[in-house]
């Protein structure tokens, strides 16, 4: 086969949570099948890292698609284009944005459908294109891929699409998420949290991840045991920072214990969130979660919502919350910080749970998807 691939998020030291996706598991589909030639549209010069073997080429396509008019121009026009010249077998889009312009077999990897419930987080042209278009895509698409069974649920309910045109391929987490020695745990327990135990929140400072609601829940853990000293450290970007947020954080009696690292490395996130007392992670929603199975493989405890995804995702090793109720979140950051038989009972269930989750098998469920993909069209 031809595959031609959307690795417009591929981007050095940018990758993101759909540029990981996209990075885990082309990274191993192109080496395990030599067989098959594979050629990725960028919109910018790549990095050599993401060209993984040799039988990856490579075609850049202008203009970048950074705003709805754009995104129309580089899928219905650039990309149809491409793929007669290259005279591809099937398009694989990891974003979820396809062509509406092509008869070539479409792949279309839709990772969640949030947008549709919280529409205000998104500018509003971002958000009337997201919603006009997808519908529209998920239609198109020969077959969809997506990342939890809740997902693919809401996408065949939402968009009236048939269950048996979608597979799912739960995300991994990368192994380089490991146990930390607890010489190492002190160390960075000194760099990024004053010296103290902390809860850890990693991801886009976004409003779906629910972060007012945290640091309301973190002060109000902090107000009911005035001594004890634990940090929250936040791991992530303020790019979706809103006002809404900035009034939860100024409105906090303990502001001075929340800690913001900004954008970290792999090595030290890796660091910093296996030297956590625990990962607070309560989103409004999420179509995976995958900073729940990077704690796991820490062998780090997990407070998480019970909505959507997270419950699928976190199985046993996690304590559910509502993330609606500010008390429910505090009372499990009491829990986490105050038994520790609590946190040795969900380490051990976590233990379990993270097996079901791995790159290689997002990788292999994702090339079945492919194989589907190509043998409808030929059947």
């Amino acid at each position: 086969m031809r595959i031609v691939v959307n690795t417009r998020l591929l981007i050095k030291d940018k990758l993101e949570g759909i540029g990981w996706f996209t990075f885990e598991t082309l990274s191993r589909i192109t080496r395990k099948h030599p067989e098959h030639t594979f050629i990725f549209l960028f919109d910018r010069k790549p990095s050599s890292e993401f060209l993984f073997s040799h039988n990856v080429k490579w075609y850049r396509l202008l203009p970048q698609p950074r705003h709805p008019f754009l995104y129309k121009i580089w899928f219905d026009v650039m990309i149809p284009i491409a793929l007669k010249l290259l005279k591809a077998d099937l398009f694989l889009s990891p974003d979820g944005f396809i062509s509406l312009n092509t008869s070539v077999p479409t792949l279309s990897v839709m990772h969640d459908l949030n947008f549709e419930y919280y529409p205000n987080d998104l500018p509003l042209i971002e958000r009337n294109y997201y919603k006009h278009y997808f519908p529209l895509f998920a239609r198109k698409a020969t077959r969809i891929a997506t990342v939890s069974e809740y997902s693919k649920q809401d996408i065949a309910q939402l968009y009236h699409i048939d269950p048996h045109k979608i597979d799912v391929v739960y995300n991994g987490a990368s192994l380089k998420f490991k146990p930390i020695h607890e010489p190492i745990k002190s160390t960075i327990r000194n760099q990024y949290a004053e010296g103290h135990p902390y809860f850890v929140f990693v991801g886009s400072l976004h409003p779906r991840k629910n972060l007012a609601r945290l640091f309301s829940a973190f002060d109000l853990f902090c107000q009911s045991s005035p001594n004890n000293q634990t940090r929250l450290v936040i791991v992530g970007e303020k790019r979706w920072w809103t006002t809404n947020i900035e009034v939860a954080f100024t409105e906090m009696k303990y502001r001075n214990r929340v800690l913001f690292t900004g954008r970290l490395s792999t090595e030290k996130l890796t660091q910093v969130v296996g030297s956590a007392l625990a990962m607070t992670y309560v989103s409004n929603f999420e179509g995976f979660g995958i900073p729940i199975i990077e704690a796991y493989r820490c062998d780090v405890p997990v407070i998480t919502s019970k909505v959507t995804s997270m419950p699928e995702v976190a199985g046993k090793g996690a304590l559910l919350v509502d993330p609606s109720s500010t008390e429910d979140i505090a009372d499990a950051l009491r829990t986490i910080s105050q038994n520790e038989d609590i946190r040795l009972t969900l380490i051990a269930e976590a233990r379990l749970q993270r097996e079901k989750f791995s790159w290689d098998l997002t990788a292999e469920k994702l090339w079945k998807s492919i194989e589907a993909t190509y043998n409808s069209s030929i059947s």
